[in-house]
């Protein structure tokens, strides 16, 4: 009946204590909601007022914007999986390259860009290759031929010799160069070679040898600069026979070419040629010119072991603007450790009187295991030991 007497004795309704009020608890809200206006005003601000690093007064600004990262995304997913980098030093594209080892390793490379904007600005050739991809040829500088997939010089001017070479300090000082050549003949000469030598070693691959493009990336990933021997006529041919495929001065120019190239295309990234025998061929001009004018063209180098009195390549060279080296001693003509640490000992001598010297030998067991180990203590002479294409006369560097 809604008063107290038909409530039961003692089961009145109870009073709620009043909960007091804590000015403390009321200030920390107003505190919180000041703060959240003013950074959701700050927001806004930003997303509102114009960014000073972006300009203005171009209208295409934006789409010109959108259109560039349109392009890099896709350029970036078709080159991701791609085994093969592009252009060293031209286009815009991110590669991801998939190595042997299951790493990935992104290339990042600039496209050039008109109109207003960032300068991109250009050093030049670059010497060598990030070592992560120096197994890899760079495409740009790369010919497809019937005889092979030959060297040439890029269309930015970059040359194999430059692309491939092995990096050094630059500085003034005793510089040594050594070759060990017939790579590619014996698979446990090879295997030790690449295991035991130094990077600094240039290795030197016979173009008859067998599984050349393994062994080319195992020691392009070791850090080896290469080169490729090609066979050529000695002067008591046939009865020293280079090979099947050998340069022969009878075959004329064409053949000669032809021969060549097909030796070329057995592998890729060495920086250039070195002669197996040849000194018939060496020393005959007409038999020569082609080869040395062809190599010139294509940005390679050639070596001259110095074993022929009468060769011809320093001079062709010269008149072509080819790069040139001629080798100062053959340290293994003798087979012995003893021999061979004289060999080295001499061309020490060599390289501290001319500032340079150049060394080849073979892939025998005695030879590499002395060239290693006299390397090891001569570093510690003040001897800086470089890849060949460092020490060869090159008439775009002069």
């Amino acid at each position: 009946m809604g008063t107290d007497l038909n409530t039961p004795l003692g089961q009145g309704p109870k009073k709620r204590p009043q909960r007091k009020r804590d000015p403390h608890r009321l200030s920390g809200y107003a505190f919180l909601g000041i703060f959240t206006l003013a950074v959701a005003g700050l927001s806004a601000w930003a997303a509102l007022r114009p960014d000073p690093l972006l300009r203005t007064s171009d209208p295409g600004a934006s789409s010109e914007t959108s259109q560039s990262a349109a392009e890099h995304a896709a350029s970036a997913k078709a080159a991701a999986g791609s085994l093969r980098p592009s252009a060293a030093h031209s286009g815009a594209h991110v590669e991801e390259i998939l190595t042997d080892d299951g790493a990935t390793v992104t290339k990042f490379t600039p496209r050039p860009r008109g109109g207003e904007g960032p300068a991109l600005i250009s050093a030049g050739a670059m010497r060598g290759q990030d070592p992560r991809m120096a197994a890899l040829p760079n495409e740009d500088l790369i010919e497809a031929t019937p005889e092979g997939r030959l060297p040439i010089i890029g269309p930015d001017g970059l040359r194999p010799m430059d692309q491939y070479a092995r990096p050094w300090s630059g500085a003034r000082g005793t510089r040594i160069g050594l070759v060990v050549g017939g790579l590619g003949l014996s698979q446990t000469g090879t295997q030790r070679a690449i295991r035991d030598l130094p990077p600094d070693v240039t290795l030197a691959f016979a173009a008859a040898g067998n599984s050349l493009q393994r062994w080319m990336q195992d020691a392009r990933r070791d850090g080896h600069e290469i080169l490729l021997q090609i066979p050529m006529e000695p002067f008591d041919y046939p009865d020293n026979d280079p090979g099947p495929h050998a340069l022969l001065v009878s075959r004329g120019a064409t053949k000669n070419l032809a021969e060549l190239h097909r030796s070329m295309g057995q592998i890729t990234n060495y920086t250039g040629i070195m002669n197996y025998l040849g000194g018939r061929f060496l020393s005959d001009a007409d038999a020569l010119e082609p080869v040395m004018r062809d190599l010139g063209k294509r940005g390679l180098l050639f070596l001259d072991d110095g074993t022929s009195a009468q060769s011809l390549s320093g001079t062709l060279s010269g008149a072509l603007g080819a790069p040139h080296g001629f080798a100062d001693l053959v340290l293994d003509s003798e087979l012995s450790r003893n021999a061979i640490l004289r060999k080295l000992d001499e061309l020490e001598r060599v390289a501290r009187r001319n500032g340079t010297a150049i060394g080849v030998a073979s892939a025998f067991d005695e030879s590499v295991a002395t060239i290693a180990d006299w390397m090891e203590e001569a570093g510690g002479r003040g001897i800086e030991f470089v890849g060949i294409s460092a020490l060869v006369n090159d008439p775009q560097q002069n």
